[in-house]
């Protein structure tokens, strides 16, 4: 396909997009979950041809060398599919957010005001791998009434695609336009430039992967775009800290799954409890497989650590890698953090009520932890039943986004005659 053809297809497609989701926000909460729950029976009728399609992009990434993890991501397991499954029940059951009305309040003039949750509009989503993201997008889009125009990774267009058509039947027999989710077909970079120069019918761009896809999404689009580069989320253990709390929390949060956005990367340790918990937090880290990169004054120590370089503050190693510090007080903590963090997670272990508010007040993070692991900060886990991703920019959201943060909020006015003086 030339440059052309590619970019009137996808304007087209975002087109359709647009008009599809004027009525998608005009949808009963009904009529939405019953093309979830079809959705998901159509996952479970179809996993054979889900799994034969899905086999060509395992295929074709063996052969291009993807990664053993690369790969895993890629599968449609029979795990996967039954999680996706789960997630659209999930989606189903959540209350609808789409028309609540809130704030009314009666203003001198006579007028009263409020503020009602209506769609974003149409959302447009660019990620990589996870196929299973193709339907977790679909389905939170669908439920706040907005329209999704997706583009996958190209490892995964075979899997992107099917699972489209099964969204799309799911709306056709629900009488609802197929535009209103769609998946760009071709694998051309080219696509998402045309995209993202659609703000006539885009409303919002939510790009998920790594920092590369992230920055190029950002520097080249005309839409806005809610976003996070990385998750470098630190642990601070201080003065006062249950020093056995600060170590149940940094295993859980380098260790359970070290890959993932909201993983630890550094743990900053205050100076007059560092001699007694590094040495008890080595031993436990290093036995579970984690190499520790300490400044100077950790290594003094924990003689076994590699000793730290420049470039290993702010890192995010997504892997058993974590770089310590030893801080001289609160205020050394959190310069560091400023510094190096990323926005995403701040973690604080500590037995002061007084420095557990300060903290909380100061540390510009999506999420802002007391005494409890950065692995915490998901969306499933803060009650939002599902996530579309974890903003860390503040305009429209900070933080995991779930169905509230998919809509916004309009103005309402009633009134009964009355005119401006």
């Amino acid at each position: 396909m030339d440059s052309q053809q590619i970019e009137s297809t996808v304007i087209e497609m975002a087109r359709k997009a647009r008009e599809a989701a004027r009525h998608l926000g005009t949808l009963s909460t009904s009529v939405k979950n019953r093309i979830l729950l079809a959705t998901a029976d159509l996952l479970l009728a179809e996993r054979d041809s889900l799994a034969r399609e899905n086999a060509r992009d395992l295929a074709a990434g063996r052969e291009k060398g993807l990664s053993p993890a690369m790969l895993d991501r890629l599968e449609l397991s029979d795990k996967v599919i039954d999680s996706m499954v789960r997630g659209l029940r999930e989606v189903a059951a959540l209350p609808d957010p789409v028309g609540e009305i809130s704030d009314m309040k009666r203003r001198p003039s006579g007028i009263t005001v409020g503020r009602m949750r209506v769609p974003l509009g149409v959302v447009g989503m660019i990620y990589e791998s996870r196929p299973n993201v193709t339907i977790d997008a679909a389905a939170l889009c669908l439920k706040a009434g907005n329209g999704v125009l997706l583009r996958g990774g190209s490892e995964a267009i075979h899997s992107n695609l099917a699972l489209a058509a099964i969204l799309q039947k799911a709306l056709g027999e629900g009488g609802i336009d197929a535009a209103a989710i769609q998946v760009i077909p071709m694998k051309d970079r080219e696509a998402v430039s045309v995209m993202l120069a659609q703000e006539e019918y885009i409303d919002v761009i939510i790009p998920r992967g790594g920092e590369g896809l992230i920055r190029f999404v950002t520097e080249t689009s005309r839409i806005p775009v809610l976003k996070h580069y990385k998750g470098v989320c630190h642990l601070y253990v201080d003065e006062s800290a249950d020093l056995d709390m600060g170590v149940r929390i940094a295993m859980n949060g380098k260790v359970q799954r070290p890959g993932v956005c909201n993983a630890l990367e550094g743990m900053l340790v205050h100076a007059a409890v560092a001699g007694d918990f590094l040495p008890l937090a080595a031993r436990e880290l290093m036995a579970a497989g984690v190499e520790l990169r300490g400044c100077e004054r950790s290594c003094r120590i924990v003689p076994e650590m590699v000793p730290a370089t420049d470039t290993d503050w702010g890192t995010e190693f997504l892997d058993l890698i974590m770089a310590v510090r030893v801080v001289d007080d609160m205020d050394e903590a959190m310069a560091y953090i400023r510094q190096y963090g990323s926005r995403h997670t701040e973690v604080i272990v500590t037995g002061s009520y007084e420095r557990s508010q300060r903290f909380l007040r100061e540390v510009d993070a999506s999420a802002v932890m007391i005494n409890a692991s950065s692995r915490f900060n998901d969306g499933g886990e803060f009650g939002l039943g599902a996530e579309i991703g974890i903003s860390t920019t503040k305009l429209h959201a900070y933080g995991p986004m779930g169905l509230e943060e998919l809509t916004t909020r309009k103005f309402v006015v009633y009134g009964d005659g009355e005119v401006r003086g």
